[in-house]
């Protein structure tokens, strides 16, 4: 009989075994598999999330599109303020049997986006903002104050909901309220308008919420327990903040690449890829790939090959990430080598590293 990874998680969980247990567990099971099994190791994966739970999760989360799709479209009746309250309501109650009881993963994290925009909006909307979903910098610098109260509504909702559920993107969403906030804050305190501002304020919310999501991975460097997820979401939400306003701030100012700007977009893409490797989160590459893709695009046509810029960019970015997926492990190890020991091993997911064996007395 064997003990799942499953089974492992959830005693790591609720402190019924610690992490070091739990790495001795897997690798006594290692050693008690049949030969034949061991000839062909599962496949190493360093970022392991719990994104669906089975078929069901797709299944439930179509029937929550539809549903609250409909809900919003009868609900349009209320007002944009009380469709927006409906929704959130209905996503909330929601969540008690499919998040609380049923335990579904990709239910819970659509019923969570979706109850922190509801609010989000709702509240926006109540206090006579007309600002979208996703407001653009116009409507940011017409209406800061709405977004900042908008913003600190949908943190502490986000907070309630996280005390209720535990969802691990809950903390994700309220350092996005957070963010919200701060914006709002500065662009109200801001005479020259945020315009001008906006870039080194999005960067500096980045850098805080990528601290905060390296706390929680350090806190747990093996990735057994709940807090991996947790900073996996905020590196999702930090890698947009950050590499967007770098990009469009300081490389390309004017909005459009060119020559002079190429490499230092591809220097920036490289740097990006060598946090991305010590930290084994590939979300910072994720984000630099359209404009790594518009800087090889402007190379090539530079070149010569203005015809076929956009397929051979598309090609030489392709092979760039298939190669960098294969090289993943080895790079890690050759990077983390050149760390002291102290450090390398503090770092997320120091399993890449080579563990000592101790030789047994004859």
């Amino acid at each position: 009989m064997s003990i799942s990874d499953n089974t492992v998680l959830i005693a790591t969980e609720r402190g019924v075994i610690t992490p070091e247990q739990a790495e001795r567990l897997r690798a006594l099971e290692a050693e008690l598999v049949p030969t034949r099994d061991a000839a062909l190791p599962p496949p190493e994966d360093d970022e392991r999330l719990r994104f669906i739970t089975g078929f069901g999760d797709i299944f439930v989360t179509i029937g929550l599109a539809l549903f609250l799709g409909a809900l919003g479209y009868f609900g349009d009746r209320l007002g944009a303020a009380g469709m927006w309250a409906a929704i959130g309501a209905a996503s909330w109650l929601l969540a008690e049997f499919f998040t609380r009881v049923q335990r579904m993963a990709l239910p819970s994290i659509v019923l969570l986006v979706v109850f922190c925009a509801s609010v989000f909006m709702a509240s926006s909307t109540w206090l006579g903002s007309t600002m979208p979903l996703i407001p653009s910098l116009a409507t940011l610098g017409e209406d800061p104050l709405t977004l900042a109260l908008a913003g600190l509504a949908t943190l502490a909702a986000a907070i309630l909901h996280y005390w209720r559920f535990r969802v691990p993107i809950t903390l994700a969403a309220g350092a996005a309220a957070l963010v919200a906030i701060v914006v709002g804050l500065v662009a109200a305190a801001t005479p020259g308008g945020l315009a001008a501002v906006i870039n080194p304020v999005l960067m500096l919310c980045g850098l805080g919420v990528f601290a905060l999501a390296m706390r929680f991975d350090m806190s747990d460097p093996q990735r057994l327990t709940r807090r991996t997820d947790i900073a996996f979401w905020l590196h999702l939400l930090a890698a947009p903040l950050i590499v967007h306003p770098l990009i469009r701030g300081f490389i390309w100012p004017e909005g459009a690449p060119g020559e002079a700007s190429a490499l230092p977009m591809l220097a920036v893409f490289a740097g990006l890829g060598v946090v991305a490797v010590l930290i084994d989160r590939r979300a910072l590459l994720v984000s630099g790939l359209a404009y790594a893709g518009f800087a090889f695009a402007s190379l090539i046509e530079v070149s010569g090959f203005a015809d076929s810029s956009t397929p051979l960019s598309l090609l030489v970015l392709g092979a760039f990430i298939l190669l960098l997926s294969a090289l993943w492990h080895p790079l890690r190890r050759a990077v983390l080598a050149l760390l002291p020991a102290r450090l390398a091993r503090r770092l997320p997911h120091p399993t890449v590293l080579p563990t000592p064996h101790i030789a047994s007395s004859s």
